[in-house]
């Protein structure tokens, strides 16, 4: 087992040892020599501190710092636990993990969904759209949060689909025997659509939308109760700076980037950062 370069100066992004205690277990062992793997040679806290500094920096794989793992070894850990499935795994187990220190059930019964376009760049790739409301072409993040705004599922589309349309796509990921306790998803006017509760009348008979409105005449910002902790994750997730548009090529990398935010904010939650207090240092007399 390969341990973390110690030698290297720290970074904020960097997983603390209670931190890394958590997730350890939730990342998938090296495949036995039998099945064709080898060896690893870098060790993984350190796969994830590279992860975890791009995503918040914004930096681009080929302009990691050297102190940290070149794309070359840290690019193909992100895609397999992409295409196998990790990241969600990940997600799932500390958010259960989350709410039961918060005094809530493991899993929740009331969820809220919103979708938010973002720009994409020159780079392209699928899943790539106009939107007629910012007039802008790009993608559109669906997401779904528990009432504590940890994330449930995340869904990549053109910015050009219909949120009420798309919504039956995206809700099909969730898994009504993994959540039993589901009954309440909370919208807004866009998925007030006849083909969404179409298709909650079949395989989800016993889930109910429930649309929450601004009130008639309001103007500006108006928080809406419910629906406010899926607008709280949207702006955690716009604190990392690789989410301030799209940069990804693939949809689903895309995806994990929002999963990405949400570990390190479960993480945050379980297991704090101690900072140091700020105190002016007052002058001799």
């Amino acid at each position: 087992m390969f341990k973390e370069n110690q030698s290297r100066k720290k970074y904020p992004s960097d997983l603390t040892d209670a931190q890394w205690t958590l997730v350890e277990p939730l990342l998938p062992p090296a495949k036995p020599r039998q099945r064709g793997g080898r060896p690893r040679q870098v060790a993984m806290r350190e796969v994830l501190h590279t992860m975890r500094y791009r995503q918040r920096s914004g930096c681009q794989w080929d302009m990691l710092p050297h102190a940290l793992l070149p794309k070359s070894t840290a690019y193909d850990d992100f895609a397999q636990w992409r295409d196998d499935g990790t990241w969600g795994k990940v997600v799932t187990a500390l958010r259960a993990q989350t709410r039961v220190a918060a005094g809530r059930e493991p899993t929740p019964s009331a969820v809220c969904m919103e979708s938010q376009s973002g720009k994409t760049t020159e780079v392209g790739g699928p899943e790539r759209g106009d939107d007629g409301g910012t007039r802008g072409k790009g993608r559109q993040r669906h997401i779904v949060v528990d009432t504590l705004g940890l994330l449930m599922a995340v869904w990549i589309t053109s910015a050009g689909l219909d949120e009420g349309s798309a919504a039956p796509q995206f809700l099909v990921l969730i898994s009504a025997t993994a959540l039993p306790r589901r009954e309440t998803i909370f919208g807004d006017n866009k998925d007030h659509k006849h083909d969404l509760h179409a298709w909650m009348a079949t395989p989800r008979p016993t889930w109910r939308l429930e649309v929450k409105t601004r009130p008639e005449g309001s103007t500006g910002f108006k928080p809406l109760r419910q629906r406010w902790v899926v607008e709280r994750t949207n702006a955690w997730n716009g604190r990392d700076r690789r989410n301030s548009k799209d940069y990804e090529r693939k949809p689903t990398s895309s995806a994990v980037m929002i999963q990405l935010s949400n570990i390190n904010l479960m993480l945050n939650r379980l297991s704090p950062r101690s900072h140091p207090v700020f105190r002016y240092h007052q002058k001799a007399a």
